[in-house]
Formats: C-alpha cells, sequence, structure tokens
C-alpha cells in the first residue's frame, strides 16, 4: 500500500500510518529499529532497494530524507514536507515513509525526523552519499547510536578517511570497513594457523580504493609491522601478501569473486570472496549497534603512517621531465624581440 501526502507534518504521517497498517490488517509490526536513510533524489532509489532488502534480516521502519534543492529565493522562504508512506509488500519486511523537504524546512529535518522513531528501539543514520565528515556532529547524526557513511562515493576518498579519523565519535562506521571483513577474517584464520611471525605486507587494490588502505591501516596497527600499499588494476582488493621467515602468505583475488590462498607448507586453497552488494553490507552493519573499536584503532593509526607504494614513483620522477623541456624552449622566444631592437638603434 502507498499513501502519498502533499504539505503534511509528521503528525499527519503518524496517524496514516497507523490507518495503512490497521486497513492490511497488521496493526502490529515487529520493527527493531529504524534505519534513517539521507540522500538525494538521484541516489534514493537505490538506496531505498538496499535497505528493503536487508530489512528481511532487521525488520525495521526506515525513514529516507531528501532534501530537494531550492532554485529561486521565494521557493527557499516557503517550507513544505511531502511524504510517501509504503506499507506492506512495497516496504520489505517494514514499513517505509519517503520524506521530501522544501525550502527553509531542509535545515530543520531533525525536526521532522525525531517525531516519526520507532519509540524504545535503536536508530541508525546511513548516509550512501555526501555524507558530512563529522558524522556524530551532523543533526540528523545526533540522533543515532550508529551511523553508516561510505567513502568509496567520496571524490576523494584518501583525504576523507584522514578527515574521518579525525573526526571519529564512537558508533562512526563506513561500508569501505564492511567490505573487507571476509579479509579480515580469512588472514585472521591464515596466522592462527601458521603461527608464524610477520615481518611486512603488502596490498594490492585499485587507486583510490578507501577498502584497500583501511585493510593495510589494519594490519599495520594489529601486527606492527611496516605494510606496503601497491596498485592494480582492480577490481577493487586484489591480494594481500604477509611475509614471514618460512614463506610469504598470500590472498589473491584476481577476478572479484574467487580468491586464492597459499600458505608455507600447505597446497593452494580456492575460496570464495565474491564482492558484496550494498543491501549485504548494510544487514552486515545492522547486526551490530555497539562502538566497533577495531575499526576506531585502524581509522586512527592513519593513511599517512603506511610505507609509500612503489608504483607511483615513475609518475613522479617523469613529471619533472616535462617541466625541464619547457623551459628550454622559452629562452629563445625573446631573441626575436631583441634584433629588432638593435637595428632600431643603428637607424
Amino acid at each position: 500500500m502507498k499513501i502519498d501526502l502533499t504539505e503534511t507534518n509528521s503528525s499527519k504521517i503518524n496517524a496514516a500510518m497507523v490507518q495503512a497498517r490497521r486497513d492490511i490488517g497488521t496493526p502490529a509490526i515487529g520493527m527493531v529499529l529504524t534505519l534513517v536513510i539521507v540522500t538525494d533524489e538521484e541516489n534514493a532509489y537505490d538506496a531505498l532497494k538496499s535497505a528493503n532488502d536487508a530489512s528481511h534480516e532487521h525488520p525495521s521502519r526506515i525513514v529516507v530524507v531528501i532534501k530537494r534543492a531550492s532554485r529561486s529565493p521565494r521557493s527557499r522562504r516557503d517550507a513544505r514536507l511531502d511524504a510517501e508512506i509504503r506499507v506492506g509488500a512495497d516496504s520489505g519486511s517494514g514499513e517505509t515513509v519517503v520524506l521530501r523537504l522544501h525550502g527553509e524546512l531542509v535545515d530543520h529535518a531533525q525536526s521532522v525526523v525525531l517525531p516519526l522513531l520507532l519509540p524504545d528501539a535503536p536508530v541508525v543514520v546511513w548516509w550512501p552519499d555526501g555524507a558530512p565528515q563529522d558524522l556524530a556532529g551532523d543533526p540528523l547524526g545526533t540522533l543515532g547510536q550508529r551511523r553508516i557513511s561510505d567513502t568509496y562515493s567520496c571524490e576523494d576518498p584518501i583525504r576523507e578517511l584522514s578527515a574521518r579519523g579525525a573526526s571519529y565519535a564512537p558508533g562512526d562506521t563506513d561500508l569501505s570497513w564492511t567490505r573487507i571483513t571476509p579479509w579480515r577474517s580469512m588472514l585472521a584464520a591464515a596466522l592462527d594457523q601458521q603461527n608464524l611471525s610477520v615481518a611486512s605486507a603488502t596490498v594490492e587494490g585499485e587507486d583510490e580504493n578507501p577498502s584497500c588502505e583501511l585493510l593495510a591501516m589494519w594490519l599495520a596497527d594489529r601486527l606492527h609491522v611496516p605494510v606496503t600499499r601497491t596498485l592494480s588494476s582492480g577490481p577493487g582488493l586484489t591480494a594481500v601478501r604477509l611475509s614471514t621467515k618460512d614463506g610469504d602468505i598470500v590472498l589473491d583475488r584476481a577476478d572479484g569473486a574467487l580468491a586464492t590462498l597459499c600458505m608455507p607448507g600447505q597446497p593452494d586453497r580456492a575460496v570464495a570472496l565474491k564482492r558484496r552488494d550494498t543491501a549485504e553490507l548494510l544487514a552486515e552493519e545492522l547486526r551490530r549497534l555497539d562502538p566497533d573499536n577495531t575499526y576506531e584503532s585502524a581509522l586512527k593509526f592513519g593513511v599517512a603512517k603506511l610505507q609509500p607504494s612503489a608504483a607511483p614513483a615513475p609518475a613522479k620522477a617523469e613529471a619533472p621531465a616535462k617541466p625541464e623541456a619547457e623551459p628550454e624552449a622559452k629562452p629563445e622566444a625573446p631573441k626575436p624581440t631583441a634584433k629588432p631592437s638593435k637595428k632600431a638603434a643603428n637607424k
């Protein structure tokens, strides 16, 4: 069931949801949390689809906040709230409210969302894109016990990681961190089996991929060894090598689906390590609502402490060659102007 409300308020939205549940014959729905999604029109469909898929594991009230940009001064002064309510088969295993905020109401989104939160239930705030640097300091972020962002969608993911480390608050997390959970589990299990001392490590993956940086920071923080970040064509994270005195432990995933685990003294093994979609990542994050101390420690370790990658070195060496060639041609330019000045003097 879908209900559209124009120029409404939070009280009318709550009343419409209660009536909608009665109309479909389910006045009580067992929802375990409120998921607040802060996004724009462009990304709202994909974010809502992922949240609906995740709600089959975590029945929840999904509140989508879409801030509509106003084009004229008059429309910016007019505050208006439009809502779309979805209950039943159209909203996964819970219920969904899509809020479109116009005008001055855009700056007061928290006052609109607050009456729509489930009583006595945890609140999770998710920014699929365009997350603020200080998640806990954002007005909507203050409503949540858990705050989820995705640095992979940022314009400069590596710089964003540094900013997130400086503004981290308990409850913050990142889907780029969630993507490497299978990698961390596999590497931890391999070290438990071998019981070897790691001397150094190498993380290989795409450029500007925050998951690669987070995995490298996690290894450096936990193993207290130098970790080098190298580049590959992807997709995503492609390989991790842990150097020990008995040989290298290598987890290599070249195709984004199937990986090969190589350990000293053991035959190579194929392990499933496919790239997961957003719904799976979101469902994993909703399983735990307490602060992730491991993520905090890895994030605060800092990207700057990683060993410089060997791959970008040639680019840095070639870059000065271009400016050196240009100045050689520039000194010849003034000569034609100097000759006419001498002739003019002889005349």
